[in-house]
């Protein structure tokens, strides 16, 4: 990303952390007691010694909504970052290779709970109300230093806990173990994160393991993709919510892939982008964490379908979206799309007309900020085979 571009993000990162002042009334106290939805949470600052704890809401009962990005469909921002800021974070520092004792193997149990699990967090001093936003995770409420935790055990996921226990299996087999059983991507997450997956296992920060789950099974899924014939049409889907406009083109080639991102921020258009082909990405991702996000989502649909095509995405973020709550939203807002009905071009320059039609940047300025124009004019080693 260029440093323009940085620039811009970081104007937008302050203005996020001033809307937020308008959600007030965060706890502030010594103890929190309520119902994990369940959650964790590992940090990256001070990487390897990080911050390691769960996440409990002064609520009981059912809080599961507070954690489940994947029934956020149809929430608003405002529903969505409240959700957040009711859970308050708990936190131990802990270096990044200890994946045992009594404190991360209860965290381990929460992990694996398969509903809300009753909790109590006792804190040296009061909850600080510092709110963390980095655009990758969703954002949470007050943090607290942790002096006792009591956790009440429940059943657990029967998948996560084999998984758990077989020591054997390398940390991407458990991913896709998990993910082929059914269950659903926040909730691997959480497991990679906490140090449950793998035979050389380790705490992994939580925006790191966002990506990475993603990347690993959108991997796989490509893998698979690449032995399906290819897609006979060009295809444009779209969706927007949380003031985020996705179009989504599809158009016979071999896989390949690019996603570019257009922002603003004070009168300023900013792009991001990232591109692949048939192996892999060949360079050090600008928009890591909503590539990964959206190629895990295109991949889904070209894998039910069983065909294989090249993918444009288009994102663009609108002022609308005024806090991050996370790619998540990514994630789920391209599942929706592809669930939508379809619009048919006859070429890929109409195709493009169509997609950049709903949005507020000409189809010309998307072409002069991305790659795949140029990546479809080159012939690879891959287009042989």
């Amino acid at each position: 990303m260029s440093a323009n571009s940085q620039d811009i993000r970081k104007s937008i990162l302050a203005k996020w952390h001033e809307d937020l002042s308008k959600y007030g009334n965060l706890h502030s106290s010594d103890s929190v007691s309520g119902s994990s939805p369940p959650s964790v949470f590992v940090g990256s600052y001070n990487y390897p010694k990080v911050f390691v704890g769960p996440m409990v809401p002064p609520i009981h009962g059912d809080t599961e909504l507070l954690d489940n990005p994947e029934k956020w469909s149809g929430k608003s921002l405002e529903e969505i970052v409240n959700f957040r800021l009711n859970l308050v974070r708990g936190i131990q520092k802990i270096p990044v290779n200890q994946t045992e004792g009594k404190y991360l193997e209860n965290l381990q149990e929460l992990a694996m709970s398969s509903k809300p699990t009753d909790s109590d967090l006792e804190f040296f001093k009061s909850t600080s109300s510092n709110i963390s936003l980095d655009g990758e995770s969703a954002p949470f409420g007050p943090i607290g230093e942790i002096k006792s935790a009591k956790f009440s055990h429940s059943s657990t996921e029967k998948s996560i806990e084999k998984t758990f226990y077989d020591h054997d299996l390398k940390a991407q087999d458990a991913v896709l173990n998990l993910y082929n059983s059914g269950i659903e991507i926040s909730k691997i997450q959480k497991c990679f994160s906490i140090g449950m997956l793998g035979h050389d296992r380790k705490l992994v920060p939580t925006k790191w393991s966002i990506t990475a789950t993603d990347d690993i099974i959108s991997k796989s899924l490509v893998e698979e993709i690449l032995d399906y014939p290819l897609i006979d049409s060009y295809r444009i889907f779209s969706f927007e919510h949380l003031g985020n406009v996705f179009s989504i083109v599809l158009f016979p080639h071999r896989w390949i892939y690019e996603m570019i991102e257009a922002w603003y921020s004070n009168g300023v258009l900013g792009f991001g982008s990232d591109h692949e082909d048939a192996r892999g990405i060949s360079h050090p991702p600008a928009i890591a964490g909503a590539y990964f996000a959206a190629k895990l989502a295109v991949s889904e649909y070209l894998s039910k379908h069983k065909i294989q095509s090249g993918v444009v995405i288009l994102r663009e973020i609108r002022p609308e979206y005024a806090i991050p709550v996370g790619v998540w939203q990514v994630r789920e807002g391209i599942r929706s799309a592809m669930k939508q009905n379809y619009l048919l071009a006859d070429t890929f320059e109409n195709a493009l007309d169509l997609a950049s039609k709903k949005m507020s940047i000409s189809k010309t300025e998307w072409l002069l900020k991305g790659n795949i124009v140029k990546l479809m004019k080159q012939k690879t080693i891959a287009d042989f085979f």
